[in-house]
């Protein structure tokens, strides 16, 4: 989901700690040395090495066993690790789509992001439909996805169905501004994964929202 710029320059293991990171509300060491194969002492001193940049920020809580030993501590992501994920050049973008609205009216820009998802739906379809179960076609759709700077995963257990979680979208500040183009995009999610697509639930937090979509086979 980092960019390939940022892996170059970056320690490999703090990448993976803040991917790992991104993709949950808080971990502790012991479950992300789990995550990314890596050792407990490692992965605690790249923590200690993030936290006192800001990157992360540490809380405790009770031992889940009837309360007992002492507080775990968690990791999670601080609002100052956002903007190393990709965001598709938000400003850029929207400058460009303020100056089609002027140019050519105001419908202009939602026609060109109808379009735009209309293209992602071509170019990622023979990838995606190679998957021959629901669950497969997610997994190969999240794959791309992130490709394209998305954070995102497929949850999938028992008595809670199917859905994708979104942990990063980079056209969020696009949304926002052209709310019409997140309909799009889930009208192109549905077409690709042949499944029903609703939005079940929005979480915020410090660092950005969880889009949860729940999924059902047409």
């Amino acid at each position: 989901m980092f960019s390939q710029a940022l892996r170059d320059i970056a320690r490999p293991s703090q990448v993976e700690i803040l991917e790992a990171l991104k993709k949950s509300e808080g971990m502790p060491v012991s479950d992300l040395a789990r995550a990314i194969g890596m050792s407990y002492m490692g992965v605690k001193q790249h923590c200690v090495a993030l936290e006192k940049k800001g990157y992360l920020e540490c809380w405790r809580i009770p031992r889940s066993e009837v309360g007992v030993g002492r507080p775990e501590k968690l990791y999670r992501l601080t609002e100052q690790v956002e903007p190393l994920f990709p965001q598709a050049g938000v400003e850029l973008t929207l400058e460009f789509m303020q100056a089609v609205s002027e140019q050519f009216g105001e419908t202009a820009p939602e026609k060109l992001l109808f379009r735009f998802f209309q293209k992602r739906r071509d170019e990622w379809q023979k990838r995606v439909q190679l998957g021959r179960s629901l669950v497969e076609r997610c997994t190969r759709y999240v794959d791309i996805w992130e490709k394209h700077g998305a954070s995102a995963r497929v949850h999938h257990q028992a008595g809670e169905g199917l859905r994708l979680e979104e942990f990063h979208n980079p056209l969020a500040a696009v949304f926002e501004v052209y709310p019409n183009a997140r309909r799009f995009e889930v009208q192109t999610m549905e077409q690709l994964l042949s499944s029903k697509v609703t939005i079940e639930e929005r979480k915020v937090s410090k660092s950005g929202e969880r889009l949860l979509y729940l999924l059902e086979s047409l």
